[in-house]
């Protein structure tokens, strides 16, 4: 039942990303957004997601796993419902940044409960396995999902039907889970709130010169505020007894280049979702449920591609998969931002996201490994949160650059060319982000060692005190 109670969650969450995606046209269309302030529809979803992560999972060690589970779930639930109600951009936008503080609260619950109700040996394995696998099956599932429901009903759709379902999980989880024992300690709201707002002031920024251009006044305006208020967050970093992202952790040479390599990478393939989709329905002439369908290639993929990634890793290193990934996906993005209308489906789509998706899911193992690495027993959580923000924020500032380069050259378009110019504009900066991300892995992060696989990215913490990788040692107990 806990087992259940938590999957369902997990996959509310990811579904609702996923759903959004193929929804994308119809929502600028209904509502009325502009091509820049689309991105804003995911932006503001993992702006609140990322920033607040850390802070969320700080909350579940001092309320009380459960409490915060069934916290972050409510807030969820009454978000999707009230973007299933939006009727303006504004109004839309603010919910989903609602819906994303809720994901803070409710992502690391969900991962925390599983940890603490299933012991650790085979059981946990099993269980980390389903969880990582409904993952990949919500966000092949939730593209399908959200073009259909697009197509035939409307996008408001998937959103409305999370009211039910997380009225049932609340109350059964109110039954069926038991509390963790609160921990004292202290939250670092400065470190949070400046932390958000800056970074959200940065895509901010970027977003706009879209629009009005890198010298005007707004945009430098937002830069401004930006650089100012991630000063003050860095200083508050140094400064605070339990600082939300202790800055030693970037001591270490490798761990430094994998959030920054995470960060490119991520922001490359957030862009591919937001332009591909355009490209099939605004370009192509797919209908949103035949767009969720082109996905399946790169979804697929990756789903199964990340389930053999731990014995790959085994057999030639971290390093190695790693860079691989990147090559895999580099290519699948610069094949893919040649299409154009009239191509063949498998030629000038298929086979690209085929290779995007063996670079997805390659690519992100390693690069939570490596994100951290020797890392110490007190540091096991920050660094681990750490590895999701960046997961978070790069996708909001690695979208931000690509609206911005869309942008370049548009005047002398109109119409289905016009969006074609931008979608080309978009892939191409997603290439030099990914050749950027390849440059630093093979500049900073040091070759293989013997491997030690992690199937969720997520490193826990031994009974003794130290740092465990569960899917080594898990391993030698099945087979004993």
């Amino acid at each position: 039942m806990i087992l259940a109670i938590i999957l369902l969650s997990y996959v509310m969450i990811v579904l609702d990303v996923s759903i959004v995606i193929t929804g994308l046209p119809k929502i600028q269309a209904e509502l009325g957004f502009t091509d820049a302030g689309l991105s804003w529809v995911s932006n503001a979803y993992t702006l609140a997601f990322g920033g607040c992560l850390l802070i969320g999972a700080r909350a579940g060690d001092i309320f009380g796993r459960r409490r915060m589970f069934v916290t972050g779930l409510t807030i969820f639930v009454i978000a999707s419902l009230l973007i299933g109600a939006a009727q303006t951009p504004l109004w839309l936008i603010a919910a989903r940044a609602v819906q994303g503080f809720g994901s803070a609260i409710l992502a690391p619950s969900t991962l925390a409960l599983l940890q603490t109700n299933f012991p650790a040996g085979p059981e946990r394995t099993r269980a980390i396995s389903y969880y990582a696998s409904a993952a990949g099956v919500s966000a092949s599932v939730g593209l399908v999902l959200g073009g259909v429901l697009a197509d035939w009903l409307s996008w408001r759709v998937g959103f409305f039907i999370n009211g039910p379902i997380g009225v049932g999980l609340v109350l059964v989880a109110l039954r069926a889970v038991r509390e963790t024992r609160p921990q004292s300690g202290a939250f670092d709201l400065i470190g949070a709130v400046t932390s958000t707002l800056g970074m959200s002031a940065l895509v901010l920024g970027i977003v706009n010169s879209a629009a009005d251009g890198w010298s005007s006044t707004r945009t430098l305006q937002a830069l401004a505020a930006s650089g100012a208020l991630l000063a003050i967050f860095v200083l508050t970093e140094r400064v605070v007894k339990q600082p939300i992202m202790p800055l030693r952790l970037f001591a270490s040479r490798e761990r430094s280049a994998a959030y920054a390599a995470r960060m490119l990478f991520i922001g490359a393939n957030v862009g591919f979702f937001f332009f591909s989709t355009q490209l099939m329905q605004g370009v192509l002439g797919y209908s949103p449920a035949m767009a969720g369908l082109a996905f399946l290639p790169a979804t697929i993929t990756n789903f199964l591609v990340a389930l053999g990634a731990p014995r790959l890793i085994a057999q030639i290193g971290s390093r190695n998969v790693l860079v691989g990934s990147m090559l895999f996906g580099l290519i699948g993005i610069a094949w893919l931002s040649g299409a154009s209308a009239g191509g063949d489906y498998w030629v000038d789509l298929g086979l690209p996201m085929l290779l995007i998706g063996i670079g997805q899911g390659g690519a992100l193992g390693p690069l939570t490994l490596s994100g951290v690495a020797d890392v110490p027993a007190a540091d096991a959580g920050a660094a681990s949160g750490l590895v999701n923000t960046a997961h978070q924020i790069g996708g909001s500032l690695g979208l931000g650059l690509q609206v911005a380069a869309a942008a370049i050259g548009a005047g002398a378009f109109t119409g289905r060319e016009l969006l074609a110019h931008r979608v080309g504009n978009a892939m191409g900066c997603a290439v030099l982000l990914v050749v950027l991300a390849l440059l630093v892995v093979l500049v900073a992060v040091p070759r293989a060692k013997p491997a030690e696989v992690v199937p969720t990215g997520v490193p826990r913490q031994s009974p003794e005190g130290s740092m465990e990788r569960p899917l080594a040692r898990e391993r030698v107990q099945e087979e004993r």
